[in-house]
C-alpha cells in the first residue's frame, strides 16, 4: 500500500475532543452514514430471535432491549474496547493486537464473532480511501481478522477524531441498527421509531461518558438474554438478518 503523505493526519498532534470541524467531521459522518459498505444492516444482533419468541412485541420491550445494551450489555463493552483503540492508535501494533484479540473472545457467539469481524475487516477496507500510516502498519500484518470497535477507534484516532465523538456516533450507529431492525420486523411505524431515538439519547450519552475513561477491567455484560438470543439465532428456522 502506498500513501501520499500530504494525505496522512500529523499524528504528534492530539485530537480534539471538542465539536468537529472541516473533513474530520465528513468523514466522520461518511462512515457511519448507512450508505458506508459495512453491511450493518443486515446484522440485528440477537434482536431478531427476540422479536420471534415475543421477548420484544412492542417499542416499551424494544425500549428497554437496547437501552440494557448501552447500560450494561455488548454495546457498552464494545464502547469501553474502542476508547481503548482510539488511545493506542498507532503509535503500539503489539498493543492494538492484544486489544483486537480481546475483542474476539469477547465475543459470545458464532454469529457475534461473524457480526464484529465481518464489520470490521469491511471497515478497513473501505477507510483505505483515506489513507494513514495506521492502515499501512496494518497491512504490514495482514490480519485474518479484526473487530469493529478496534479499527474504528484507532482509526479515528489516526484522523484526529476525538474520543467523545466516535464513541457518541458509534453508540448512535448501533442503537439505530437496532431501532431499524425493529421497525421492520415488530413492526413499529416511524414515529415509534423517533420515540425510541429520543428515549436512548440520554443512556447513549452516558455509556459514552463512562467509556472514555473505563479501564478494560470493566469490560463485561450481564445481559445473559441478549447473548442467548445471539446464540439461538444460528438454529432460527426463518431468518431475515446474518445475526
Amino acid at each position: 500500500m502506498t500513501t501520499d503523505p500530504a494525505l496522512l493526519p500529523d499524528e504528534t498532534v492530539e485530537p480534539s475532543s471538542a465539536a468537529l470541524q472541516g473533513a474530520a467531521l465528513v468523514r466522520l459522518l461518511t462512515w457511519l452514514s448507512p450508505a458506508f459498505p459495512l453491511g450493518t444492516f443486515s446484522y440485528s444482533h440477537g434482536l431478531e430471535t427476540a422479536i420471534s419468541d415475543g421477548s420484544c412485541h412492542d417499542r416499551d420491550r424494544v425500549g428497554d432491549w437496547i437501552e440494557l445494551l448501552l447500560i450494561m450489555g455488548s454495546a457498552r463493552s464494545d464502547a469501553i474496547l474502542l476508547a481503548h483503540a482510539w488511545r493506542i492508535g498507532a503509535g503500539d501494533m503489539a498493543a492494538l493486537i492484544a486489544l483486537n484479540d480481546l475483542a474476539l473472545a469477547l465475543s459470545a457467539s458464532r454469529e457475534r464473532h461473524m457480526e464484529t469481524t465481518q464489520q470490521g475487516m469491511a471497515f478497513l477496507k473501505a477507510s483505505a480511501a483515506w489513507p494513514t500510516r495506521l492502515l499501512e502498519l496494518i497491512g504490514e500484518r495482514k490480519p485474518e481478522s479484526i473487530a469493529l470497535p478496534v479499527i474504528m477507534g484507532a482509526t479515528a484516532r489516526a484522523h484526529g477524531i476525538g474520543l467523545t465523538a466516535i464513541l457518541t456516533a458509534s453508540l448512535h450507529a448501533f442503537a439505530s441498527n437496532l431501532i431499524s431492525v425493529a421497525m421492520r420486523l415488530v413492526p413499529l411505524g416511524q414515529s415509534d421509531g423517533l420515540r425510541l431515538q429520543a428515549r436512548l439519547e440520554a443512556t447513549l450519552l452516558a455509556t459514552a461518558d463512562h467509556a472514555e475513561t473505563a479501564s478494560l477491567e470493566a469490560l463485561g455484560t450481564s445481559c445473559f438474554h441478549s447473548d442467548i438470543a445471539a446464540m439461538r439465532h444460528e438454529t432460527l428456522h426463518t431468518r431475515i438478518f446474518r445475526s
